[in-house]
């Protein structure tokens, strides 16, 4: 059972990767995927979710949002499943609509499908920003820290965010002055405190809790 949450305590916003992608595993998908660019998680990548969940599974964690891209929502769908939590999909946490990685704007999964295969989904719960395209670094960067700053005023349990390399980055310097480094690595964990009006960052792409890391991170 979970704990009770103490309200007194400070905010803890947990920010994740999506583990590894299909494409990143065979490249040769993209070219007859019927969305390219919202591929699967391969089967590692599934596995890293999973030890993801099992990471946080004592944290007092009350709400899940995920990018609506489909490595996203696999990943916060095997955390939900250990939290037994549901999930908010959330197009501030989307990956950066960048024209230099994507042709036109990115065909997302349709939600009959994403109702029948993930039934954690919160469909009562819209979408705070929807990002558009082509969508330049600095305008993803206020995108991103601008629904950090939505979410922690409209929610003040702890809650977890799973995003992208770029939205990670975003959302984490939206909350964390001075915008610090953030390590972005498949499936790492960003720990984010609330100390009086300002925010710590208290872990950075912490990825202990993988038994499978990758040599180089890419960011998108």
């Amino acid at each position: 059972m979970r704990t009770s949450i103490d309200m007194s305590s400070p905010q803890t916003i947990w920010l994740a990767r999506h583990g590894n992608r299909l494409d990143f595993v065979n490249p040769e998908w993209f070219n007859t995927a019927e969305r390219r660019y919202d591929p699967p998680l391969s089967d590692d990548g599934i596995i890293q979710a999973q030890q993801l969940g099992n990471r946080l599974i004592d944290e007092n964690i009350t709400h899940i949002f995920a990018s609506p891209f489909l490595r996203t929502i696999q990943t916060a769908n095997e955390v939900a499943k250990v939290l037994d939590l549901s999930i908010k999909l959330e197009g501030g946490l989307a990956e950066w609509h960048n024209p230099q990685w994507m042709s036109e704007h990115p065909q997302t999964h349709p939600s009959h499908y994403l109702e029948q295969e993930y039934p954690r989904i919160d469909w009562n719960y819209s979408s705070r920003i929807v990002p558009q395209y082509p969508e330049t670094e600095t305008k993803m960067i206020e995108r991103t820290g601008a629904i950090a700053q939505q979410l922690i005023a409209e929610f003040s349990e702890d809650i977890l965010l799973v995003g992208h390399g770029a939205s990670v980055l975003g959302a984490t310097w939206g909350l964390v002055t001075g915008n610090p480094p953030v390590n972005t690595a498949l499936c790492c964990l960003v720990k984010v405190v609330s100390e009086g009006n300002n925010w710590q960052l208290e872990l950075n792409g912490d990825v202990s809790h993988l038994s499978q890391t990758e040599s180089k991170i890419r960011l998108v």
